[in-house]
């Protein structure tokens, strides 16, 4: 979901932006990494559209295959371009095929919940997938979180309640489960790309994402099985191309930048996909739904934040280092 950080958007291979954290990369320029990572973002919102047009058409798991086939080539060209093929085949198979089925329940979890609510509240609510990861990582990786972190991690969940209203009318539904669950696949994702990102190569990771969600996601989908319509060949274009800019996107905003100033702009996501509901669907937002995303992303920033000074110290104001005496991610 980029650099030592998860994005909280759910759109697959770069849910930790794999490809963008080449070991010798150099990191000088801050003015282009920004505005590369404004291009991803925008490429993905434009993607996760694409996705949300033909949600209603499809069931959640065929779309899930439609992303990842749709981009899958691209990709590859660019492998091939970078001649980077060889890396592909030396994995660790466990970790890549349990990401690949968390990939699934990522995707289809997401695509549900757009078929019945605004992209801008699905994003609102993915928002949390940095929490998430964070909090995960306690039993997970044996870290440790201070209660500074903590009250980020509560002070998110808040803001998920908030937009679900689950004493009103609001999104606690089926589909707004859906994109929490969505979500927390996503985060158990990242954590296996942390542990991946120490022995596979980062094309690895999202060349094998893609193809086993490509074949995970099209087993489940073909009993329901839809051809593609006709009218609909140009949306699996924009998502397979939206797909791959953002991917470009990323790698280079994370090559020239430090994940801690980069990953943070992934939240202006939010201004696009409010007005893709505008223009396109005609909706917006209502108050709740605002409050509550506001919460969740002052979370989020602030726990970058927080990471981005524990990073350099180990220890600071309560927060202390990892198990093994390393500073927290």
């Amino acid at each position: 979901m980029p650099g030592a950080r998860v994005h909280a958007t759910m759109r697959g291979p770069s849910d930790e932006s794999p490809m963008s954290r080449p070991a010798a990369a150099p990191r000088t320029d801050a003015r282009a990494a920004a505005l590369w990572m404004l291009f991803a973002v925008l490429a993905f919102a434009g993607m996760d559209a694409g996705m949300k047009w033909i949600a209603n058409d499809y069931s959640a798991f065929q779309v899930a295959t439609f992303r990842s086939l749709a981009t899958l080539p691209l990709i590859v060209g660019w492998l091939l371009l970078r001649g980077r093929v060889g890396s592909l085949l030396r994995i660790h198979w466990p970790l890549h095929l349990l990401r690949g089925v968390l990939g699934v329940g990522m995707i289809a979890g997401f695509v549900y919940g757009l078929a019945r609510m605004p992209l801008s509240t699905a994003y609102a609510i993915v928002f949390v997938s940095p929490l998430m990861v964070t909090a995960l990582a306690v039993p997970l990786l044996g870290e440790k979180v201070g209660p500074r972190r903590w009250t980020a991690i509560a002070l998110g969940v808040v803001g998920v309640l908030v937009v679900l209203r689950p004493t009103g009318e609001g999104m606690a539904t089926l589909a707004g489960l859906a994109v929490v669950g969505g979500a927390l696949c996503y985060a158990i994702a990242s954590i296996t790309v942390r542990k991946l990102a120490q022995r596979d190569s980062p094309e690895a990771l999202v060349f094998w994402f893609l193809v086993l969600m490509a074949v995970f996601a099209g087993v489940l989908a073909w009993p329901d099985w839809q051809p593609l319509r006709r009218d609909h060949w140009w949306v699996l274009a924009l998502i397979g191309v939206t797909g791959a800019l953002g991917q470009v996107g990323l790698t280079h905003a994370f090559r020239l930048g430090e994940a801690s100033q980069v990953a943070p702009l992934e939240y202006t996501a939010l201004l696009w996909v409010v007005l893709l509901d505008l223009f396109v669907w005609q909706v917006l937002p209502d108050g709740m739904t605002w409050l509550g995303a506001g919460i969740i992303v002052a979370s989020g920033l602030y726990m970058f934040r927080r990471e981005k000074v524990l990073a350099g110290t180990g220890e600071v104001d309560g927060d202390v280092k990892r198990l093994d005496g390393t500073p927290p991610p």
